[in-house]
Order: structure tokens, then sequence, then C-alpha cells
């Protein structure tokens, strides 16, 4: 029953003995132990900290690449219209140059055919004023063999000119 009962004197040393386990706990164990509690609470926030600002970073990098991404197709836009604007004056330039080139060698052509219908004309004026001179001679030289028909030739040919 010593054990249920302790004595006086057990109780004092083992209240000593606790007062001196607790200062040296206290003095050597709880410092350390509370000093790396509150060096984990540190780390544990700085940790916290630098997520925070790397969930900050990520949006703002997100946000800016998708800026970046809506301005690479705006000027994806505007070089289309512009490459589909050169392509169409390029082909309005080739029509309007087909169609200039086209209209000077019809022109060519049509002053090559005026030239050539009027060397062809030339040349069967000379012919036919040829052949007539020709029948003139023939029929002025069987016509002015003969005196009497000379004149009456010449009396014709003044009637006619009275007439006209």
């Amino acid at each position: 029953m010593e054990l249920v009962t302790p004595a006086i004197g057990l109780i004092f040393w083992q209240t000593i003995g606790f007062l001196i386990l607790l200062f040296l706990l206290t003095k050597f164990a709880w410092k350390p132990v509370m000093k790396s509690i509150s060096d984990r609470e540190r780390s544990i926030e700085e940790a916290l900290d630098s997520a925070e600002k790397a969930k900050e970073e990520l949006a703002r990098l997100t946000n800016e690449n998708e800026q970046l991404l809506i301005q690479a197709r705006a000027e994806r836009d505007q070089i289309l219209k512009e490459a589909k604007e050169l392509k169409d004056q390029i082909v309005l330039d080739a029509k309007t140059s087909a169609e200039e080139e086209g209209a000077k060698m019809i022109e060519k052509a049509r002053l090559e055919i005026q030239h050539q219908k009027t060397q062809a004309l030339v040349e069967v004026k000379n012919e036919v004023s040829g052949l007539a001179l020709d029948i003139a001679r023939k029929v002025l030289k069987d016509n002015f063999e003969d005196q009497a028909n000379q004149e009456k030739l010449v009396e014709e040919l003044l009637k006619d000119i009275k007439l006209n």
C-alpha cells in the first residue's frame, strides 16, 4: 500500500526530480524543438508564398500567351489579306497587260491588213491602168489610122464634155 499512498519524502523527491527534469528539458530540449517547429512553419509559409507567386506567374504567362496568340492570329489574318490583295492586283495587272497587248496586236494586224490592201489596190490599179493603156493603144491605133474616124471621135468627145 505504500505505492497507493506515498509518503511525503517520496513526493518531495519526485517533485524535485520532476522540476530538475523540467528545467533540463526546458533549457536543452524545449528551445531546439520550438526552434525547429518555428523553422518548419516558416519554410511551409515560404513554400506557400512561392506556390502562390508561381500560380500568379503562371496566370500572367497564360494571359500573355493568349495575348500573343491573339496577336499572332491577327498578324496571320493581315498577312493573308495582304497576300490576297497582292494576288488580285497581280492577276488584274496581268489581265490588263494581256488586254493591252492583244489590242496592240489587233491594231498592228489591222494596220498590216490595211497596208497590204492598199498595196494590192495599187497593184490592181497599176495592172488595170496598164491593161487599159494597152487596150486604148490598140483601139486608138485602129481608129487613128483613118482620118475620118479621128475627126468623128473628137466630135463625140467634145459632145460628151459639153453634156457633163
